[in-house]
């Protein structure tokens, strides 16, 4: 399989001391679980919401090569989890260190950020806001 000219800024995911299967299914399984119930809580406090809506239809298209699903299924995890090194209740700063690890994710991956993801992120984040549910691929 030949590799796409950007691809070669991409980490070496296929290194062994890369648990990538394991690691990405559980990031996997803790985003599907967890991230529209906690961006429901969140979403009107954070800037940053629709570029985590599109990240995770990014990460949940089919069409999204695998190691682009796990450096965002890896950035969404740490979005989910209740801990992390800023907490989130921490006003005006808590969400700080979310929005870098999502950033860097995106700037990795940006390649394969398509504009069907933009578009169901704003979608989401509209049916989010006027108190809907947004279509959650694969939950």
């Amino acid at each position: 399989m030949a590799e796409r000219k950007d691809e070669k800024h991409m980490p070496d995911l296929t290194s062994p001391e890369i648990q990538l299967p394991a690691v990405m299914q559980a990031n996997e399984k803790r985003v599907r679980r967890g991230f529209w119930r906690k961006l429901g809580r969140v979403a009107s406090r954070i800037p940053f919401a629709q570029s985590l809506i599109a990240a995770y239809y990014c990460a949940t298209d089919p069409d999204t090569p695998l190691r682009a699903k796990a450096v965002l299924f890896a950035a969404l995890a740490y979005f989910v989890v209740p801990f992390d090194f800023l907490p989130d209740i921490l006003t005006a700063i808590g969400f700080t260190d979310d929005a870098a690890v999502l950033f860097a994710a995106l700037n990795i991956i940006g390649i394969y950020m398509k504009p069907k993801h933009q578009e169901m992120a704003r979608e989401a984040l509209d049916k989010l806001r006027h108190g809907g549910t947004p279509d959650s691929p694969g939950a």
